[in-house]
């Protein structure tokens, strides 16, 4: 009897509201949004792209994301939410301009998501990715991360007035509303553009802000696959889908991983012409749709899943008039936000980077052959970081064993 009491217990009698997981999903659309977009448009921008370019990509992206979202979730009744690679656009911060331009780029963007496709294709290539070593992918990430993370530092030096404000709203939000606090950061962002905008009469293109795509036919070099779309894909891969299957198996639910690889990868194929750098499961941001705040029902999470994929849909179709706000930004300010936005993954990785103190060495290597910027060969750091990274933790390993 008490036994049947205990099984029951956790499903409530009442009829279940929708209250719960249509709010958590509108606030997981919103949050994820408003707290990277601008990492995104700063990806875009460093690898080539035009501002109408570049809000072509985050619209492509964002809509994307949106629809991946909502068939996941509906195909398979599970909270799962799609998003794009915040730290593959901060990537593309540190890796610049390739050969052969913004075209090129959008090749790497397409051949990164075939490599996705090809992941969820083929279960061997997936237990390959896993197999890179914590340390050294964590190390790389961090790499990458630390020059958009020095940003509110260097905007604050070059533009006190319009970026210390934006500074202390994020650190206050950080101590009182913490998953709000980049968000809030943003809108105090946002009116310091406004303001600069009414004191400078800098001109605003009202054609800008109408919501279009700008396609671009892809090229192809050794240099931007080498350099950008390898990278792009080892990142989207160790720091996004990996640890969102983790983060979704951990609040109990299985996820299927083929099907969702395969279809985050062709998604990022599609957005690619439009100049979208890939889309990929949510880690981090998953429990908000997973988790108990989207309602005590664990059978309808996935209502939350698919209210933030609509919402998501309409968010990305406005994205140009974000876009616009970005380019009327002053000195500073925006790239102020996405390093904001960032510390908590670059914390995150730089700590997940130094646990293993086997593989400390390896780990510092990578790390500091990203963060110096070099470019071999025209290929970017990330990717020679993580050859460094690998061949020190070979030959300290293969030491080890001789003399074991």
């Amino acid at each position: 009897m008490s036994s049947q009491l205990a099984h029951e217990a956790p499903q409530p009698r009442e009829s279940p509201s929708l209250a719960q997981p249509i709010s958590a999903g509108i606030v997981s659309a919103l949050v994820a949004f408003t707290s990277s977009f601008v990492v995104v448009l700063a990806g875009l921008t460093a690898v080539g792209a035009s501002p109408a370019q570049a809000s072509s990509g985050l619209m492509s992206v964002t809509v994307l994301m949106g629809v991946g979202t909502v068939i996941l979730a509906w195909w398979t009744k599970m909270p799962i939410t799609v998003a794009w690679s915040t730290p593959g656009a901060a990537l593309l911060v540190t890796t610049g301009a390739v050969e052969g331009g913004w075209p090129a780029a959008v090749g790497a963007f397409l051949v990164a998501g075939v490599l996705i496709v090809l992941t969820g294709l083929v279960p061997p290539l997936g237990a390959l990715i896993a197999r890179i070593p914590t340390s050294v992918a964590q190390a790389m990430l961090a790499g990458v991360l630390l020059q958009l993370c020095l940003g509110p530092i260097t905007g604050a030096v070059a533009n006190p007035a319009g970026v210390v404000p934006v500074v202390l709203v994020w650190l206050v939000g950080v101590r009182f509303f913490p998953r709000w606090a980049v968000p809030a950061a943003f809108l105090v962002a946002a009116a310091v553009v406004v303001l600069h905008v009414v004191t400078t009469d800098a001109e605003l293109d009202v054609a800008s802000v109408v919501p279009r795509l700008e396609f671009v036919a892809p090229e192809f070099t050794v240099q931007a696959v080498i350099g950008l779309a390898l990278p792009l894909y080892l990142v989207t891969m160790a720091s996004q889908n990996v640890p969102g299957m983790a983060v979704m198996k951990g609040l109990g639910y299985d996820v299927p991983w083929g099907r969702a690889i395969v279809l985050t990868g062709v998604g990022s194929v599609v957005a690619a012409p439009a100049g979208g750098h890939g889309i990929n499961l949510a880690a981090i941001s998953a429990a908000l749709t997973a988790g108990p705040e989207a309602g005590p029902h664990r059978a309808r999470r996935w209502i939350a899943s698919v209210t933030s994929g609509f919402l998501a849909i309409l968010i990305g179709i406005g994205a140009a008039a974000f876009g616009t706000l970005v380019t009327l930004a002053p000195e500073g300010v925006i790239i102020a936000v996405a390093g904001l936005a960032l510390l908590g993954t670059f914390a995150s990785s730089l700590k997940a980077s130094l646990e293993d103190t086997a593989d400390l060495l390896p780990a510092v290597v990578t790390f500091a052959v990203v963060a110096s910027g070099i470019a071999i060969g025209g290929v970017s750091s990330a990717f020679w970081a993580l050859v460094a990274g690998l061949v020190v933790r070979g030959v300290l390993r293969v030491g080890r064993r001789a003399n074991s």
